[in-house]
């Protein structure tokens, strides 16, 4: 039934007039049309929110879920692909790296060698016309990785013989590091002085290990 703008207008002025206080749920069917349109569409509105919220809130749920899953998977692509764009100049580097181990490796003495090593180190004192007190081993001392040799030495000689000493140590062709270096006169009158230091070598455990196997 279609309405005429006299209907329209009659119905908005009674629903302006409308004793709000007065209203009782019992006689709704005498309400005025347009509050009974409004309550229906207030109705509908509460009907599809809780139809929503029942129906839709596990799968809001569930998006929320899958939208950090999302955000920490894109985290970790950006994350790899930053170590991608950057793995030649990686396996650049460890080459680089791994050259430098062997280089390293060649300059360390072999167990076997060591003799041979306190031997050079006891002709260069006698080059340079040093008195050689002591340059013995001590206990050696085992890492995860590699073994420390420790040798004492103790020489006397001019100042100048001493520090050309302890150059020749420094360059010999095998790794040999110098500690605790002590230096003082062997008396009071002459010009003699005594040199105390702890030196080291080191030889890899895995290079030991094949030399103590059968």
């Amino acid at each position: 039934m279609s309405w005429s703008r006299e209907r329209w207008r009659l119905e908005w002025q009674r629903f302006q007039r409308l004793d709000w206080q007065a209203l009782d749920v019992k006689e709704a069917g005498e309400w005025p049309f347009l509050l009974k349109g409004l309550c229906g569409v207030l109705a509908f509105l509460l009907m599809f929110g809780g139809i929503s919220w029942w129906l839709v809130g596990e799968k809001r749920e569930q998006l929320a879920i899958e939208q950090r899953q999302e955000v920490r998977l894109l985290g970790e692509y950006r994350r790899k692909a930053t170590e991608a764009a950057y793995l030649p100049e990686l396996q650049h580097q460890l080459a680089t790296l791994e050259e430098q181990m062997v280089t390293m490796r060649t300059m360390l003495p072999t167990s076997a060698e060591i003799p041979s090593l306190l031997d050079s180190i006891s002709d260069a004192a006698v080059d340079h016309r040093l008195t050689i007190e002591t340059i013995r081993l001590r206990p050696t001392v085992s890492n995860t990785h590699y073994i420390e040799h420790p040798l004492d030495i103790q020489v006397r000689g001019g100042y100048h013989q001493l520090a050309q000493f302890v150059a020749d140590i420094s360059q010999m062709a095998r790794i040999v590091t110098q500690h605790d270096f002590t230096l003082a006169p062997v008396d009071q009158q002459g010009d003699a002085l005594r040199l105390s230091l702890l030196a080291r070598t080191y030889s890899y455990v895995e290079e030991a290990n094949e030399e103590g196997a059968p």
